[in-house]
Formats: structure tokens, sequence, C-alpha cells
């Protein structure tokens, strides 16, 4: 297993430089936040944000699942289309690729929390199919106060970002995940690491190449889990 390098950052974090642009906005998710932040009080009001246009083409929103409590929170850019009509995150064939990779490493799925930098599904039609889009910067920042409030909430022990939007919403538009993939940043005694995303690898060239990458996932993820274990017995 390769060494890894935790840095400390007990001076004001990037994510707070991210979450700040949020408030700058004149309508974002915080117009909707909830006074009781429980999991259920906050999907339920997520149901209703109107805090950037996305809502407009999607079926729904598509709020994180997990437990209150999980020591594993992966995050990733935006749901797809299995998603948005599911109204669940992870659930398509790249949610498929990570329940095999977690499984793989030895997370237990039951203590992994998953959700989305932002939670409505943005897309383009191309014939009868629906493309995703990147989200916008000014969408992610309107989106933040739902993953503030996730966090707050399941104050899981590790964040794992999956993927640059993911990475560049909580560690700062500056970080990268290919050269800092598998990194890992305590802020406030949780753990923040990135990887690439599950479709990343489905989009993989050939058969070798997604063998490769899914070796290298499952690598950083088993790295999440000795640390995990290496806390647990702190």
């Amino acid at each position: 297993m390769p060494k890894r390098k935790i840095q400390s950052r007990p001076e004001t974090p990037k994510p707070l430089l991210v979450r700040a642009a949020a408030k700058a906005l004149t309508v974002s998710a915080a117009e909707f936040m909830p006074h009781d932040e429980s999991l259920p009080s906050l999907r339920q009001a997520s149901k209703g944000c109107r805090g950037c246009d996305l809502w407009r083409k999607a079926t729904q929103t598509v709020f994180g699942e997990g437990n209150p409590g999980s020591t594993v929170m992966m995050v990733g850019e935006k749901p797809g289309d299995k998603e948005d009509l599911a109204g669940r995150p992870f659930v398509g064939p790249a949610g498929a690729l990570l329940d095999k990779a977690l499984e793989a490493a030895g997370i237990d799925r039951e203590k992994v929390y998953v959700t989305n930098a932002v939670k409505h599904f943005k897309w383009t039609r191309k014939g009868r199919m629906r493309i995703h889009k990147k989200p916008s910067t000014r969408e992610i920042a309107a989106c933040r106060p739902w993953l503030d409030a996730e966090l707050r909430t399941v104050r899981p022990r590790i964040v794992v970002c999956l993927g640059s939007t993911a990475a560049q919403a909580l560690l700062g538009k500056d970080f990268r995940v290919t050269q800092q993939r598998g990194e890992f940043i305590e802020n406030d005694g949780v753990l923040f690491t990135a990887t690439v995303h599950p479709s990343s690898i489905l989009r993989s060239p050939d058969d070798e190449a997604r063998h490769r990458e899914m070796d290298l996932f499952i690598r950083d993820l088993k790295t999440v889990a000795s640390i995990l274990q290496e806390r647990k017995a702190a």
C-alpha cells in the first residue's frame, strides 16, 4: 500500500472559501433550509429547493442517502439520469461499480453516506438521450448549504471526494485530483481525500484500462479502510 500523506489545516480551510460564495448569491439553497437539520427534515426540505435553475429540467431533487453517524461520506458531482428518475444517489452503473469497489476494499456499505455536490441532474438533449452536463461554479455554490448540512448532521470521520467537481467544491478550485489523489487533508478532526469518480472508470477506452483504473480505485478505498481501522484502534 502506498505511503499516505496527511496534511493538517489549522488555518481557515479552502472549503470555507467556497462556502462563502454561496452566501454572496442572491438566491441559494440557504433560503430553503429547515430549522431541524435531521436527515429526514433536510431531505424533505430539499424537495422544494429553487436555489438555482437546475430544478426546472430535473425530475426531482436527489438528496444524499445513508445513516446519521456513517463513518465515511462519499461526495460525487451530481445525480445522473438513473438517479434523477429514481430520486436516489448512485443507483446507476457508477453506483454499482462503487458498491463493488467498497466491498473489495472491505468497507461496509451500510456505514457509508453517499451524496453529491449538486442535488439536481444537469443535462442536455441529444436525440432521445439526456446527456450529462458539468454544473457551473454558481450552481455548485448555490447547492453548497445542503452539503454543509449533511456534513454537520452525519459527522463522518472521512470524506471521499469522487472526481474533480466534488474535490474542488470541498477542497478549493486549485485542487487537482490528477496530482493530489490519495492525499489526506485534516480539518476539524475530519479527513478529506479525493479519488476518481466511478463513472470515469466506466468511460475507460478498453477492458485493460478499465481493470487498471478499477484496481487503482480499490487501492484508494483500501487506504480509507486502513485509516478507519487505525483511528478506531487509537
